[in-house]
């Protein structure tokens, strides 16, 4: 998974409140993934204003891999609906910019870049089911051997609005028949991070040609014994915003969530 942190004593992992004070103290600049393991990660999306209500459209059209946590007020970069403390220029670990459709930088924070016609969207994440996953007994490959879960572009298409179109972005996570159809009953039960799989097998039928390649993260192995499970995925947008080339559009890197106050699988 590419985690990089300070030592564990530094900050407690489970709370997400210690965790992003360590995201804006540097000492963790990779991926999320098992920090604040029973709290809702996002997605990151800021636009300028003028292209916020198509992108709220674009989410709303398209549930499953845009799961809308929350949107900021234009201009503040704070989000008191997803955590008192929450300051999205400097909360999540690792930042992509994209210029006119192209990524130009990636960044540890946007205080720089922040302006007052931005408006924030964070995106339900995966990596808030997987802990439900975890916990009910399904083993996951990524998890196991420290890797970051395969991404792939499909040809399963969004519904676009305005500028937002583009194939839906997935991620993958082998399984064995038995384990894939008890995720498909545990992940239903999160519809704000992504619900239930898309796909199950071969990759080919929503557009998949190789496998080994993930556009986004690291090839995966799939034992003979094991199928491919893909869920819709929070990169989409990403994958939506390559499309629509606004003039400036920040997002997480992927892996690199906000970490909310939100349970993620009922009280905690």
């Amino acid at each position: 998974m590419n985690q990089i942190y300070a030592n564990d004593a530094d900050f407690n992992r489970s709370d997400p409140r210690a965790v992003r004070a360590a995201i804006r103290a540097g000492k963790i600049t990779g991926e999320t993934s098992g920090l604040g393991s029973n709290y809702v990660q996002g997605n990151l999306a800021i636009l300028p204003a003028d292209l916020a209500m198509d992108f709220l459209r674009f989410c709303q059209r398209n549930p499953k891999p845009c799961p809308l946590v929350g949107v900021s007020e234009t201009g503040d970069p704070m989000l008191p609906t997803l955590g008192n403390d929450i300051d999205i220029r400097t909360d999540i670990p690792s930042y992509n910019v994209y210029r006119n459709g192209e990524l130009t930088e990636t960044i540890p924070d946007v205080n720089d870049l922040w302006r007052d016609d931005y408006v924030a969207f964070i995106i339900g994440c995966s990596f808030s089911f997987e802990q439900a996953l975890v916990n009910e007994g399904v083993p996951l490959q990524h998890w196991d051997r420290n890797l970051t879960v395969s991404m792939y572009i499909t040809d399963v298409m969004t519904k676009p609005s305005g500028p937002f179109r583009g194939g839906t972005v997935v991620s993958m996570r082998p399984m064995t028949a038995i384990n894939a159809i008890r995720s498909v009953e545990i992940t239903s039960r999160f519809p704000h991070t992504h619900g239930s799989p898309i796909h199950l097998g071969d990759p080919a039928q929503i557009g998949i040609n190789d496998i080994s390649k993930p556009d986004w993260g690291d090839a995966q192995e799939i034992p003979d014994n094991q199928i491919p499970v893909f869920w819709a995925c929070g990169v989409t947008p990403q994958n939506a915003i390559r499309m629509a080339k606004p003039e400036i559009c920040i997002t997480h890197t992927p892996g690199s969530m906000l970490i909310t106050d939100l349970p993620a699988h009922g009280n905690v």
